[in-house]
């Protein structure tokens, strides 16, 4: 294992005793009948901004999921021999990741994400050896983007929306994209518990924009 940066250690000490309950209030499911899958969490570091993480953005034209933010990811393969195979997979078929600059950290409680019946688990990465990333297939990526760390915490930058079920989570209005859902749900937990979280307006609560305006900031 190459060295990890020292900012990057105290997230990776208080992962050892997080359960699901630290990132849903939602029970997860025993897997029967839900399809299992994984992200990639992947952090990395650049001059100028310190700490980033990696997110992509769903073409405007899918049928799931369409110009939402998300972490690369997808369905576990009968070939993959495991979710961190298949969050490495995933990114090098989305963005154009080479799995051998990453490094594997940790690995987060599996998460159920009842609107797809997907069991999720999130996979964390160093990214040792960042290099150029984009859309490999736009007609699925849009865009990729590093979103810094201190700009993720930017009071300005964060907020809740309240979906029309009535469920209200926590979301990021960031480099003219909304990440919310799944995905901010986690990098919420993280940012906590990575000792990187400021105060910030918690009752800055907004409704969810309407599908295809979502990602607009």
């Amino acid at each position: 294992m190459s060295e990890l940066p020292d900012w990057l250690t105290p997230l990776l000490t208080r992962l050892r005793d997080t359960e699901a309950g630290d990132f849903t209030r939602l029970p997860t499911p025993d897997g029967e009948g839900q399809r299992r899958s994984a992200v990639l969490v992947l952090f990395g570091e650049q001059p100028g901004s310190g700490p980033d993480v990696l997110v992509l953005q769903r073409a405007a034209t899918m049928r799931n999921h369409a110009g939402q933010p998300a972490f690369p990811g997808g369905a576990v393969d009968p070939t993959d021999a495991d979710t961190i195979a298949c969050a490495l997979r995933e990114a090098e078929e989305e963005v154009g990741l080479d799995p051998s600059t990453v490094e594997v950290v940790a690995t987060l409680p599996t998460l159920w994400i009842p609107v797809s019946n997907f069991l999720v688990t999130p996979v964390v990465g160093w990214w040792r050896s960042p290099h150029p990333v984009g859309p490999a297939d736009p007609a699925e990526v849009a865009r990729v983007e590093r979103l810094p760390i201190r700009d993720l915490v930017d009071p300005a930058n964060r907020l809740r929306l309240r979906h029309p079920s009535g469920w209200i989570g926590p979301a990021f209005r960031i480099h003219d994209m909304l990440v919310w859902g799944f995905t901010a749900g986690v990098l919420s937990t993280l940012l906590e518990l990575g000792g990187w979280a400021v105060e910030w307006p918690t009752d800055r609560v907004e409704e969810l924009p309407a599908p295809g305006a979502a990602t607009v900031g």
